[in-house]
């Protein structure tokens, strides 16, 4: 199978929205002309024109309420937000009226819209540019939250999201864009609320998502290959809505849990999920209290040697897990 980057992949789901249905349309800071902030709209103005991917001036206000106008009259805006951090500019907008339409009209309208949005620290953009904010989207009710960590589910959550009837917040961390993964060509779509296990394993479970899920990987390696332990590593995909079978089941199977996110540990998204886990039959079979690996509760440092201090590394989830197994 072909190998493409994750930036690739959600430019293709794009275009293939794009010409399977008319209602679709895209709209951005420099998204058309420019090709957006990390490159993943080139070409689509070419192809689509200026009707269909539409520059906008700098107010993510402005885009947000546009996109809910847009989809509450039948058509099924994409927007980007440059930078996720600026999803703050525009919470009325998303939290107020995209998330709360349908629910309050009864469902006599639909609101197919979908928010691109990078995220993530790593690129030296310090702590304006560098947030993981997804525990402020999954704490509104009515809004999806997806975080794909592979280029095959970035085009195939995306797809997805572009077909639901809901809006869905789509966070894409920045230093994925340029990692490669094996994508079809043929058309597909990966379900939203579906969780994937990217490793097996008896000894523990590894809750993650997003960039953390290749650092897990290479952690639970190293681990199988000094300590003769095998880690589960269980990729979300989708936060809201979260598969919390198949939390459950890992957590059940395998008796303890390390829970890993970039953001910051203090109301992070890690503390629903072992809310998740202990609510449940889980809790019976665990033989270590649940235990996260989280980045620090500090703005993100523009220094590259503080900034790549402050999130989860390698070394520090292969530690935390000697530490679970102890």
């Amino acid at each position: 199978m072909r190998e493409i980057t994750y930036a690739q992949a959600i430019r293709e789901a794009l275009a293939e929205e794009l010409r399977r249905d008319p209602a679709v349309f895209f709209m951005g800071e420099d998204v058309a002309a420019y090709g957006g902030a990390f490159g993943v709209s080139a070409g689509l103005l070419a192809e689509f024109g200026p009707e269909r991917i539409r520059d906008t001036p700098i107010s993510e206000a402005a885009i947000m309420g546009a996109a809910v106008g847009a989809a509450m009259t039948g058509l099924r805006p994409v927007v980007e937000i440059m930078f996720s951090d600026f999803v703050s500019c525009c919470f009325d907008g998303l939290c107020n009226q995209a998330a709360k339409t349908r629910y309050m009209f009864g469902g006599q309208t639909a609101m197919p819209l979908v928010v691109r949005a990078p995220a993530g620290s790593g690129t030296g953009a310090a702590g304006q540019h560098s947030q993981s904010p997804e525990a402020w989207i999954c704490n509104v009710p009515g809004l999806k939250v997806v975080a794909p960590s592979t280029p095959h589910d970035a085009k195939g959550l995306l797809k997805a999201a572009i077909r639901d009837d809901n809006p869905v917040v789509f966070l894409e961390q920045k230093l994925l864009y340029r990692t490669k993964g094996e994508v079809p060509e043929a058309d597909y779509t990966v379900p939203l609320g579906q969780a994937a296990c990217r490793r097996d394993g008896r000894h523990l479970t590894v809750l993650t998502y997003g960039r953390m899920v290749a650092r897990c990987l290479e952690a639970a390696e190293r681990l199988a290959a000094e300590d003769g332990a095998e880690a589960e590593v269980l990729d979300l995909r989708t936060l809201v809505p979260l598969d919390r079978e198949a939390v459950i089941a890992s957590a059940r199977k395998t008796g303890r849990v390390l829970i890993v996110h970039e953001a910051c540990q203090t109301g992070g998204f890690g503390g629903e999920l072992a809310a998740v886990v202990a609510g449940s039959d889980a809790f019976f079979y665990l033989d270590a209290p649940v235990r996260r690996l989280c980045g620090a509760d500090t703005p993100i440092p523009y220094n590259p040697t503080l900034e790549a201090s402050v999130v989860p590394t390698t070394d520090s989830i292969a530690a935390a897990l000697r530490d679970l197994l102890r």
